[in-house]
């Protein structure tokens, strides 16, 4: 942390060093928090891991005694005949996870703290987290996007079992501060039940609270009544901008403070605000508030930012954070070409040893997916996923860890939904991204290689302290093909080297075959030594290691194969390598004891103690290549190596941390075949596997040698005897997994019996609009100000209606010379306003997006008056329907997220209005009915108001009329749809399903709730999005559901929408006990 000055400019108090709690180990010298005296040799690896799920703790002492107890125990392991990478390595599974002094004794070594905590410490390498070098493998998601808090648990089971071991989160202060003073922590709006499944699932957190956040959400998540009520420039240190995030700030504070990790929670970091320019001055003190909000609170964990390009920017000076990150992108946002690739960014090291040398590399986002945009050239989320598929994941992340990045966060991991109004106008409901885990929490094709990274990370903690050497280009690195590019990282303490290979050309998509000259403990060589090269594919990475350790003491001198998982396993030492069934591989490991199986398929060559490995061409599904007492080698190929996973073993829940890895327990398993294995634990000699089945596999366990029995969600499975003898005879099972019948039994129930009303009164005579807001403002505080009028202020927000549809009605006198009105409406990228003069139609204005092209956020048209449509001499009523897409993010414009949403120009021909009338939500952002879905649900149509879109709401007296038969007369306006339909879905099933309309154009808009949720907003004209997932939960899995569609009619034509439910996969098991929150409709406040 950069220390802040009594010199420093600003208008706030900043805390003293000891009101901050800069304590005895620290001091304030250039600018940081730093710890000395003890010599950095005596800490090597720093892993500090534990042997076994209910592990040995040293007692919680301090004084004299325990610090002669500890000096003597390094005394005894420095004069120990050790190799380098044994004294406080991974090797020696010492236990100090759980004692507090070695805190101190780390706080001692030489790291970096914010003098708040030495719980969460750093060096050039990683961080240190309560004494255990963690190298941080993060994945993004956003509980709002999922606002079922009980599949929150579902989403981190998912991440973990790929290896993770953090998610970086975005709280929405909209959501949370809908209107000033109000501060609500409900529902899916809640921080306590992440933190608490984070805690659970053994999962850290970077929170990210902004107050803007960005992520493709309406305003970048400021709150909407701030963009009306605060004058000062947003994201500034602007007095009034200052009051209105300070209870929003204040409230996430106090929810997140009881779960730092300083006191056994996840939160390990928070994010200040998001990807900003530190200048000008304003942006800086704008910084320097917010962070000493938290100073002065009880967050102690450090505080970081994300530099959206290398701008250098919170490194010094004032609203320097105490760790800095790069956001990257490297593909962009068109995912239109998927095939077609952006190369590596080769300088991000050369950046980090330029900017920040001496803290741990950090990328707060990097490229997990991307969001598709609006237009009938839009790709869809496919073709995102294909452009970041798993070739992009396997080159472009490995690039990550080749520039020596030590925490490295994808976003997304999981996107979900921009249901409501949550979406700005760039992008549609879904938020699929293109991610790993798809918007209806489905695996996709993405997550198999992440897995395969995630694993490897996790059981490699020689990676976690690593110099970049250099690489092929520089000469430190010799290779004999220059088409493959090489960079060296090497553990200073063990001496474990990784050469990450990549393409020279990494777009290419040729195929080249190169050898490489590595460094090892037998001495220098070019591998491989018995085939003829490394094959690198097209658009194709690889980690080569050297002197790599796995189990308690095994060693692999080298390896062109791949490791997936190397560990300890029921006292054994295993490895699982792998690699490309087309090509050939090589490793030399140090094999022991007598083996029992050696695999097929493989040539062994033994020299010097040392044996090489030869895995030949076409090797497809497991073998084993070594079975001993003490060691067992598998190898497969990747797709296979995919379908395995290492759930943890973890302590039991007395233990602090019992969930975390390398703190609760360093013991896992490998399992192989299910679709997904959220978790085990071994009880006597039951180990008992808990997952999901959507198909028949065959499960391949590698356990202690002491389960004698394997459950698969409670219930126990019978062993294939011999199917086990071929894979190992010590802690091997293999079985047949297969799902209930019931799984083939699932069919969607089809949506009929249609109920309609008209929900478009407002343009029919005798329509009274006194209870509406009288929109008379003549000043605003959004700085784009109207182009033409009267002088009155017609934008939403103004009036309290800053979200979806909002209707105006502006009376006016007619003459016969009264012809035509022109109106400039601005309802953001993509949006429509329909206008009529009493009861006759005039015209739509259409907002526009062709894949974030051509955009146009608001229109300028004359609007003729058909003969017989004006009432001369009488009142004349003119009603402009428009939807509001969401407001803009930050951009090159000052406060865009002020944007001016409804009329900014407005003009007769000849004569003035009089009276404007202004409808949105019912009861505004300050007084709207439903607290439960909350300020961004629902808009202003007139059902909506009535509550048609809620379960309950008696439909009975009103017509039959099937959806696909549209609007009556085929005229333009607004209908709204209803009808019910039944689920039984029996629990220990997870059965993502969808709504899907048709996919054509038609110049129709449609809003889709479910059980009163607005899940969707299909707009047919521009596209691309026709299938809405909804989660149970929204969904009643087991009773009654409420499906309202309101079809928006846009030109006096039929359009022939229809809706069906669509069942996309069927999963025995999942996390259960998924509650469902959908208020029913009540008359009060309906009226």
């Amino acid at each position: 942390m950069r220390l802040k000055t009594s010199g420093d400019t600003s208008n706030m108090t900043l805390p003293q060093d000891s009101e901050r709690g800069i304590n005895a180990l620290g001091s304030a010298e250039k600018g940081k928090a730093t710890v000395k005296a003890v010599d950095p040799k005596l800490l090597q690896s720093d892993m500090l891991p534990v042997s076994s799920p209910a592990p040995f703790r040293l007692p919680k002492r301090r004084g004299l005694s325990w610090v002669l107890f500890v000096t003597f125990s390094v005394l005894c392991v420095l004069v120990l005949p050790v190799r380098r990478s044994n004294i406080f390595s991974p090797a020696s599974h010492l236990d100090f996870s759980g004692v507090e002094p070695v805190v101190d004794i780390l706080a001692g070594m030489g790291f970096t703290g914010n003098g708040r905590t030495n719980d969460v410490l750093w060096d050039k390498y990683s961080l240190i987290i309560k004494g255990q070098r963690v190298f941080i493998h993060s994945g993004e998601f956003h509980t709002f996007r999922l606002p079922v808090p009980g599949l929150w648990l579902d989403i981190l089971q998912k991440v973990k079992a790929a290896g993770f071991n953090a998610i970086s989160v975005y709280s929405h202060m909209a959501l949370i501060n809908p209107s000033p003073g109000v501060v609500d922590f409900n529902d899916y709006r809640a921080l306590e039940p992440l933190y608490e499944a984070a805690k659970q699932t053994g999962i850290w957190i970077v929170f990210r609270p902004g107050p803007y956040i960005n992520a493709e959400t309406t305003a970048g998540g400021i709150a909407h009544w701030v963009t009306s009520e605060v004058a000062g420039e947003l994201r500034t240190n602007a007095t009034d901008w200052r009051a209105a995030w300070q209870d929003y700030l204040q409230g996430v504070i106090t929810e997140t403070v009881p779960y730092q990790v300083t006191q056994g929670g996840p939160v390990i970091a928070i994010q200040i605000d998001n990807e900003y320019p530190q200048e000008p001055a304003t942006h800086a003190e704008y910084f320097r508030e917010l962070e000493t909000v938290y100073w002065n609170s009880s967050i102690v964990v450090p505080l970081t930012t994300n530099d959206p390009g290398e701008d250098q920017a919170w490194i010094n000076g004032t609203g320097a954070v105490d760790i800095y990150g790069l956001d990257s992108y490297p593909q962009r946002f068109d995912c239109s070409h998927p095939d077609v690739w952006n190369p590596v960014v080769t300088n991000y090291y050369s950046h980090h040893e330029s900017v920040n040398p001496g803290q741990p590399w950090y990328f707060p986002e990097f490229q997990g997916g991307a969001f598709d945009a609006w237009g009938p050239t839009a790709p869809g989320y496919d073709q995102c996923r294909i452009l970041t598929g798993a070739n992009f994941e396997n080159v472009f992340n490995l690039n990550l860890l080749a520039s020596n990045a030590k925490l490295i966060n994808y976003y997304m991991l999981y996107g979900g939904t921009s249901w409501g109004a949550l979406p700005f106008p760039g992008v549609y409901t879904s938020y699929d991204y293109g991610s790993a885990i798809a918007e209806n929490r489905e695996l996709t094709v993405k997550y198999p290689e992440l897995k395969r990274q995630g694993l490897f990370l996790r059981s490699s903690p020689d990676f976690y302290k690593t110099d970049w050497v250099g690489n092929s280009t520089g000469g430190m690195v010799s290779v004999s093909n220059p088409a493959a590019f090489v960079t060296l990282l090497r553990n200073p303490d063990s001496a474990a080297s990784f050469y990450i290979v990549r393409q020279e050309n990494s777009t290419t998509t040729d195929v080249t075959t190169f050898k490489l000259n590595v460094t090892t403990s037998a001495g220098n060589f070019e591998v491989p030594r018995f085939i003829s090269g490394i094959t690198l594919g097209g658009r194709q990475s690889k980690i080569i290691v050297t002197d790599y350790s796995f189990g308690s003491s095994s060693k692999v001198l080298y390896s062109t194969a791949q490791v997936l998982f190397a560990g300890q396993i029921g006292g054994r030492d295993v490895l699982f390598l792998y690699g490309d069934p087309t090509s050939e591989s090589e490793a030399a490991l140090t094999l022991n004891g007598t083996p029992r199986i050696q695999g097929t398929g493989v040539s062994l060559v033994s020299s010097n103690g040392v044996t090489s490995v030869t895995f030949l061409p076409g090797i497809q599904g497991l073998i084993t290549i070594w079975d001993s007492s003490e060691q067992l080698v598998l190898y497969s190929d990747a797709d296979t190596a995919g379908t395995f996973w290492s759930p943890e073993i973890s302590a039991n829940d007395s233990v602090e941390f019992a969930k975390y890895w390398q703190f609760g327990t360093n013991s896992s398993i490998l399992v192989g075949g299910p679709y997904l294995v959220r978790n085990a634990t071994i009880t006597g000699s039951t180990l008992a596997l808990r997952g999901d089945l959507n198909d028949s596999v065959q499960l391949t366990v590698i356990a202690p040698d002491d389960v004698k029995t394997v459950t698969w969600n409670g219930i126990p499975i019978s062993a294939d005897v011999a199917a086990v003898s071929n894979l190992t005879t010590q802690g091997g099972f293999v079985a047949q997994l297969k799902p209930s019948s019931t799984v083939l039994g699932f069919a969607p129930p089809a949506l009929t019996n249609w109920r309609y009303a008209n929900s478009l009164p407002e343009i029919l005579s005798g329509f009274s609009d006194a209870n509406w807001i009288l929109a008379n403002h003549t000043t605003t505080n959004i700085p784009f100000k109207p182009y033409y009028g009267d002088g009155r202020v017609l934008y939403g927000c103004d009036y309290g209606y800053c979200e979806n549809i909002v209707l105006w009605r502006g009376h006016f006198n007619a003459t016969e010379n009264t012809q035509s009105v022109n109106f400039s409406i601005n309802g953001g990228e993509a949006f429509a306003a329909t206008v009529w003069v009493n009861d006759v139609f005039l015209n739509t204005s259409y907002g526009n997006s062709t894949n974030n092209r051509n955009i146009l956020e608001e229109t300028d048209d004359e609007f003729h008056f058909p003969p017989g449509s004006l009432l001369y001499g009488r009142e004349n009523i003119i009603t402009i329907l428009q939807d509001n897409m969401g407001l803009n993010q930050s951009g090159s414009v000052i406060d865009e997220e002020k944007s001016p949403r409804g009329v900014r120009g407005f003009m007769l021909n000849t004569g003035e209005f009089g009276e404007w009338k202004v409808q949105g939500k019912l009861g505004g952002y300050t007084n709207y009915l439903d607290k439960v879905r909350g300020v961004l649900n629902e808009g202003g149509l007139y059902g909506e108001r009535m509550g048609w879109h809620l379960p309950g709401f008696d439909t009975s007296s009103w017509a039959l009329r099937d959806l696909s038969e549209g609007l009556p007369n085929a005229t333009a306006g607004v209908g709204f749809f209803v009808t019910t339909f039944n689920l039984s879905i029996p629990d220990g099933f997870d059965v993502p399903m969808s709504f899907t309309f048709d996919d054509t154009f038609q110049p129709y808009r449609s809003q889709l709730y479910v059980n009163g949720w607005m899940m969707g907003k299909r707009v047919s004209n521009l596209g691309p999005q026709y299938q809405f997932p909804v989660q149970q939960g929204i969904l009643d899995y087991n009773g009654m559901n409420t499906v309202a569609v309101a079809l928006w009619a846009m030109e006096p034509e039929a359009v022939t929408p229809t809706l069906q439910l669509t069942i996309e996969g069927v999963y025995e098991g999942g996390v259960g006990g998924i509650e469902t929150n959908n208020p029913s409709w009540s008359p009060e406040g309906r009226s």
